[in-house]
C-alpha cells in the first residue's frame, strides 16, 4: 500500500490529461509537489472522454438518478470550481416537460432539492426565448455548467502558471514512472485506456449534437424530460447549443440514427427555432464505469488510481482531487469512495 502520508515536496506523475487529471495536476502543483502531466494524445485532446462531454455542474438535478454520494461530492466540487475559476457560469439550469410527460416530471421534483418552481411567467422572465413554451419549471439556482473545449486548456494553463509541466504525446505506463522514481507518487487517471490493470471498467456511450443558431437565446443548461433519458441543450459561446446525451451500453464511438432524432428532436421540443440551426458536429465520447457507476480512488502497489467518473467527470472531478491530496498528504480516507489494498 502506497505511504499515506509523503514529502510535501514529493514529485508527482499524473496520466491522463483530461478532466480528473488536469483537476489532480492542478491541486497538488498548487500544493506544493513538482507534477508532471503525461498525456498520450495531443494537445487538442480530440480523443479524450472530456472533449464529447457537457460540463454540466448539477449535483441536484443528478440526485434524481445518482447515488446520494454523487451529490455529496457534487456540492463540494461546486466551491472548488468557484475558487480557482471564479468566471464559472453558476447560472442555474432549467427542468421543463411537456403534458404528456408530466408525471416524470412531478417525479423529478420530489426526487431532487435545491429548487423553486416556476410559472409561465417567471420561466419567460428567467429565459425570454422560452415564453410561452412550458407552462412550468424547476430552477436550480446554484447549479453551473462549463464548456469543456475552453475549460480544459484554461486547467492546462493553471498547472504550468503553478510550476505543473505537461507532456502530451506521452504514452507512459504507472509502472514504468513507479521504477523510475520510488519516491515519487503516481496518480492513474487513463479511463478506459486502464482496464488492463482494472478489468471491471466498461464504456457507456454519450452522444451529443453540436448545433447553431442565432435564432435562441438562453443563459443556462435546459433539461427536458424524456421517458428514456435526460436529453438537454446547453447553451454555448458564438450562437452554439450541446444537445446531449444518451447513456447507451455500448462501446462504439459512432452516433445512431435514433439516438441523432431524438436529440434533434428534443431541441424542437425546446424550441421550434432549433428545426432552422445549423447542425455543426455529431460525436460520441466512451465514459469511464465501474459496475456500480460509482467513483474509485484505488491505492495499491505505489500507485494510485482515479476512474469511474461515469457522467460525471465534469461534476466530481476537483473533490476526487482534493480527496487524493488529503490522502497523500495528510493520510485522510473517505471510506465511500477509496480502496486501499
Amino acid at each position: 500500500m502506497l505511504q499515506t502520508t509523503k514529502r510535501p515536496d514529493s514529485p508527482v506523475s499524473i496520466i491522463g490529461a483530461g478532466i480528473a487529471g488536469a483537476w489532480h495536476a492542478l491541486l497538488f502543483a498548487q500544493a506544493g509537489h513538482p507534477v508532471t502531466l503525461h498525456e498520450r494524445g495531443d494537445a487538442d485532446m480530440t480523443d479524450a472522454t472530456s472533449h464529447w462531454a457537457g460540463g454540466m455542474l448539477a449535483p441536484y438535478c443528478e440526485a434524481e438518478v445518482s447515488e446520494p454520494i454523487i451529490s455529496r461530492l457534487g456540492l463540494r466540487s461546486l466551491d472548488i470550481w468557484r475558487r480557482e475559476l471564479p468566471d464559472t457560469p453558476f447560472n442555474g439550469s432549467l427542468v421543463v416537460a411537456h403534458p404528456r410527460e408530466r408525471n416524470d416530471f412531478e417525479r423529478f421534483a420530489r426526487m431532487t432539492e435545491g429548487h423553486r418552481r416556476l410559472d409561465a411567467a417567471g420561466l419567460a422572465e428567467l429565459e425570454p426565448s422560452l415564453e410561452g413554451r412550458f407552462r412550468d419549471a424547476l430552477f436550480f439556482p446554484t447549479e453551473g455548467h462549463v464548456e469543456p473545449r475552453r475549460v480544459l486548456p484554461k486547467l492546462h494553463e493553471r498547472i504550468r502558471a503553478a510550476g505543473g509541466t505537461i507532456k502530451f504525446e506521452s504514452d507512459v505506463a504507472a509502472a514504468e514512472l513507479a521504477k523510475l522514481d520510488p519516491e515519487g507518487i503516481v496518480i492513474d487517471c487513463r479511463g478506459l485506456s486502464a482496464r488492463n490493470e482494472q478489468p471491471e471498467l466498461r464504456g457507456v456511450k454519450g452522444e451529443m449534437i453540436l448545433i447553431e443558431t442565432a435564432e435562441v437565446q438562453l443563459a443556462r443548461p435546459v433539461r427536458l424530460i424524456h421517458p428514456r433519458w435526460p436529453l438537454y441543450v446547453i447553451p454555448r459561446e458564438d450562437n452554439l447549443f450541446m444537445l446531449g446525451a444518451t447513456s447507451i451500453e455500448a462501446e462504439d464511438t459512432g452516433v445512431s440514427v435514433r439516438s441523432a432524432l431524438e436529440l434533434l428532436g428534443a431541441a424542437y421540443a425546446v424550441h421550434p427555432a432549433f428545426g432552422e440551426a445549423r447542425i455543426v458536429e455529431f460525436g460520441s465520447g466512451l465514459r469511464p464505469a465501474f459496475p456500480d457507476n460509482l467513483p474509485r480512488i484505488g491505492i495499491r502497489d505505489g500507485t494510485i488510481s482515479v476512474n469511474g467518473l461515469y457522467r460525471h467527470g465534469f461534476l466530481i472531478a476537483p473533490v476526487l482531487a482534493e480527496l487524493t491530496l488529503s490522502f497523500v498528504e495528510r493520510g485522510q480516507i473517505d471510506n465511500e469512495v477509496m480502496q486501499c489494498a
